[in-house]
């Protein structure tokens, strides 16, 4: 980096003296068209690396959007009704809400503990259904919301690949640049600025290139990683509320 440092003052002090050359252009893709095989390369798979990053922040936002506005709607038809099953029957259409998930796994312990083994012939009246196991309901809910935090998790941990791994793949492309001008140099043996300059330009374009994709990355990344921890605690919220429901009637 001290090399590359002293390479970019170099290139600045003689710009002055350097007449300009008509065929160098400083166009980024002309730059990049007459690159080697390996910085196209590596300027290949970050552009992957960033194009896949920015399909999933899009997909990402769109179904985080989505699942919050289903999980208000639910909640509102929750707290409204007076019965499990009436709620039960619109959670087919409030499927992205990730709280349909955990009630319904709620809902389906519930019922397999209130199921009734049969009241014997005698009896006038059948025995009202007895909530067996809290701690067991508890489990089903926990294990619900550990289903539906890891949908929201899903291909989330790729942009905080893509911000790890894109500035040293640049930072690669950069090297590979640098030691390609120094090659360039010594076989000329001219430090000239229209022998140097070329390859420091190209070679920092893949460095360029790694901070492009690694910054929205970055940035997205904890955007979701803090929607999901709000999403989790609402999550945890509701299986307290189903909970305490549950045992008020059932125990």
């Amino acid at each position: 980096m001290h090399t590359l440092g002293l390479l970019l003052l170099l290139a600045l002090q003689a710009q002055g003296d350097a007449a300009p050359d008509p065929a160098a252009s400083h166009d980024v893709l002309h730059m990049v068209a007459r690159s080697s095989p390996v910085s196209k390369a590596v300027l290949v798979v970050l552009i992957l690396f960033s194009v896949a990053s920015w399909a999933i922040i899009f997909f990402k936002l769109w179904t985080f959007n989505r699942s919050e506005r289903q999980s208000a709607a639910f909640l509102e038809v929750f707290r409204r009704s007076s019965k499990f099953s009436e709620v039960q029957a619109v959670c087919k259409t409030l499927a992205e809400s990730p709280l349909v998930g955990i009630f319904q796994a709620g809902y389906a312990e519930l019922n397999t503990q209130l199921r009734l083994t049969g009241a014997p012939a005698s009896t006038p009246q059948p025995p009202k259904p007895v909530l067996k196991s809290l701690p067991a309901l508890d489990r089903s809910l926990l294990r619900a919301a550990t289903v539906e935090v890891n949908k929201l998790e899903a291909r989330v941990t790729f942009l905080a690949t893509t911000a790890s791994i894109t500035p040293y793949i640049g930072l690669f492309g950069t090297v590979w640049g640098i030691m390609a001008a120094f090659q360039g140099i010594g076989a000329t043996g001219s430090t000239n600025l229209g022998v140097v300059a070329p390859g420091i330009a190209e070679a920092l374009i893949a460095t360029a290139a790694g901070l492009f994709a690694a910054i929205p990355a970055v940035y997205f990344y904890n955007h979701l990683a803090s929607r999901i921890k709000l999403m989790a605690s609402e999550m945890d919220d509701f299986s307290l509320e189903f909970l305490s429901i549950s045992e008020r009637n059932f125990t």
